[in-house]
């Protein structure tokens, strides 16, 4: 029994004293092995390799579990967003089949007032795939170059589209090159009908990202959100094509967002419609040069004529 307690009596000041320094020494050793590090580089390297390669299973076996936590968690939240978004889905499938079934009453309908009108379809479009390769716009001037020209069948005046709607017209043509016009362009005017009222108006570009429409027929009132069309007045561009979109209606007037935005111009369709597109005008009559000499003759007659009266 006297043994322990002479242990125990020794033991307490040894585990006050160990308490009292070990932060210091801490530091000590900290600073020997920085100081170490500075005279011997590579025994400090392979020093830390040892060590890193004994803490490692330690490591590698505290940070499962907390991997495990991080994993379940993650794939909590992903079937709470798969269950919410899976909700939306049916929702939208369920109103797409109403639009579907919409749309074939429609069709149905519409065939058979084609054939109690004997209407004739029109010709089948024809388009012509195009890269832009320039953008010659700036501050002024909002257009572009395309890639095709004479050789692909590329006229002036033809429409050119994307998959999001009308992006402008075709307003030169080279032979292997072409301008395109785009809407916001200045000098774009483009017969427009706000699709929900059937208000016709022109569209027309004032060298910014928006429209405006411009002397807007006695129709429905305009409002933020409605489709703005091509109203298929003047034969050059077909009803219908989409445009953009009404942003803000004030006093200065309807401005419209076009659904194709220049910066995301890359690949365009240029269109043939079968219109007739813009006129370049009738050529002037041609003169033969016998009428070009004989016509001073006349005039020259006509004076002698009158001078003998």
């Amino acid at each position: 029994m006297e043994k322990p307690r002479l242990i125990a009596r020794f033991a307490q000041p040894m585990r006050g004293l160990l308490h009292r320094f070990a932060y210091l020494g801490l530091i000590v050793a900290a600073f020997g092995l920085m100081m170490l590090g500075k005279i011997d580089a590579l025994l400090m390297d392979r020093l830390r390799v040892h060590v890193v390669d004994a803490v490692a299973p330690i490591m590698d076996a505290l940070s499962r579990p907390a991997a495990a936590i991080d994993g379940a968690i993650d794939k909590g939240r992903e079937l709470a967003r798969i269950h919410d978004e899976n909700a939306r889905l049916r929702a939208e499938v369920e109103t797409l089949r109403q639009w579907e079934s919409a749309a074939r009453r429609l069709e149905t309908e519409n065939e058979s007032l084609k054939t109690l009108l004997k209407w004739s379809p029109p010709p089948e479009a024809t388009f012509v795939t195009a890269r832009v390769i320039a953008d010659v716009g700036g501050t002024f001037v909002h257009s572009m170059i395309v890639a095709a020209g004479e050789r692909d069948g590329v006229r002036k005046g033809l429409p050119v589209m994307t998959g999001d709607g009308l992006a402008g017209r075709i307003a030169a043509v080279g032979n292997h090159s072409a301008r395109l016009l785009l809407v916001t362009d200045l000098n774009s005017r483009i017969p427009a009908i706000v699709e929900r009222t059937r208000t016709r108006a022109v569209l027309a570009g004032d060298n910014t990202d928006r429209a405006r429409l411009i002397y807007l027929s006695d129709g429905g009132p305009v409002a933020a959100g409605d489709r703005i069309v091509t109203s298929g007045h003047g034969g050059v561009f077909p009803p219908g094509l989409p445009i953009g979109v009404v942003v803000s209606v004030a006093e200065n007037g309807v401005l419209v967002k076009p659904f194709v935005e220049r910066a995301q111009l890359d690949f365009v369709r240029v269109v043939d419609f079968g219109l007739a597109g813009i006129l370049e005008g009738p050529p002037p009559p041609r003169v033969e040069p016998a009428q070009r000499r004989r016509a001073p003759r006349k005039e020259a007659a006509k004076g002698d004529e009158g001078g003998g009266r």
